[in-house]
């Protein structure tokens, strides 16, 4: 089996890191967060003071970090302690710029290099159930693939490097706006007497049917498993939610794209996660329901 170095083992990073432990890999793990650090022992992996130490000697090294600017620093530091034509993988969300920057640092040194972000939150790092989408080159894909299958259960390759993000990010755009557009629906639902559960059972197998209704149904009750069940407890929280939009918002910006839903969407979030960004993303909809009281 290979040594992985794996560096950020937070929510997500954390149980992914766990994963590769269990299936058998050397696991050399780095986070400046000493519960993180805990958490990663108690799961097998070997937690090392730096994340050049752990770099050092291992074949395949991927980061969960919170920003692009995270990254590159990341990269700066760890890139000359690494052996020759290591395999990086970067599964952090970031913008696209910033991980074609990254693979270039790692490629320019003689390694190999492919943006790998995920989608399925802590319950699919847990499960290893994520769905990773991945830019870079076909030989470098390949090699990371075996890795990520234990991590997930989808490996889409999305194109060249940094495509793996834009896949990201456009996915993530249309789960915020189809969040929000699910939550004014309940919440128009209730105020014209209609029941969650009805609107829930009508929509579920009609045309409204989607990931944020049936998979996480912004009400307690028609989705047991749903954070609104459990006061709106984080699965994927809004804060990253505001975090993913702005970075869409920033690429439609950029190319020039009129998609008017996702600037709202992402306006939206920004404003929601000022005072609830440790809730799920979910939870937008007590806000809706919140102002239309307010304006009713």
């Amino acid at each position: 089996m290979s040594t992985v170095a794996f560096l950020g083992l937070g929510h997500m990073g954390g149980p992914m890191a766990a994963n590769l432990v269990a299936a058998g890999h050397d696991v050399r793990g780095f986070d400046p967060v000493p519960a993180s650090q805990d958490a990663a022992r108690a799961n097998g992996v070997t937690v090392v003071a730096s994340a050049a130490l752990a770099v050092a000697g291992a074949s395949m090294v991927v980061t969960m970090l919170p920003s692009g600017r995270h990254v590159l620093d990341c990269y700066a530091e760890i890139v000359p302690a690494a052996e020759p034509d290591t395999l990086f993988v970067d599964s952090s969300t970031i913008d696209v710029a910033d991980a074609r920057a990254a693979a270039e640092i790692a490629t320019g040194a003689g390694h190999r290099a492919v943006d790998a972000p995920v989608s399925g939150g802590v319950g699919g790092a847990t499960a290893g159930t994520l769905t990773f989408m991945v830019g870079g080159p076909d030989a470098d894909v390949a090699a990371a693939t075996p890795y990520l299958e234990i991590m997930g259960r989808k490996v889409v390759h999305c194109g060249q490097g940094g495509n793996g993000q834009a896949a990201k990010l456009c996915n993530n755009m249309i789960l915020g706006i189809s969040m929000v557009a699910v939550s004014e629906a309940f919440v128009l639902g209730e105020k014209l007497g209609l029941t969650n559960q009805a609107l829930f059972d009508v929509a579920s197998t009609a045309s409204g049917q989607c990931w944020a209704l049936t998979t996480n149904c912004p009400v307690p009750g028609p989705v047991p498993t749903s954070p609104a069940n459990n006061d709106y407890t984080p699965g994927f929280a809004a804060a990253l939610m505001r975090k993913d939009l702005g970075l869409a918002a920033d690429a439609v910006r950029a190319t020039g794209v009129p998609a008017r839903m996702g600037l709202l969407a992402a306006e939206l979030y920004e404003d929601y996660a000022r005072e609830h960004g440790g809730t799920d993303f979910s939870g937008i909809v007590q806000d809706i329901r919140e102002r239309s009281g307010e304006t009713a």
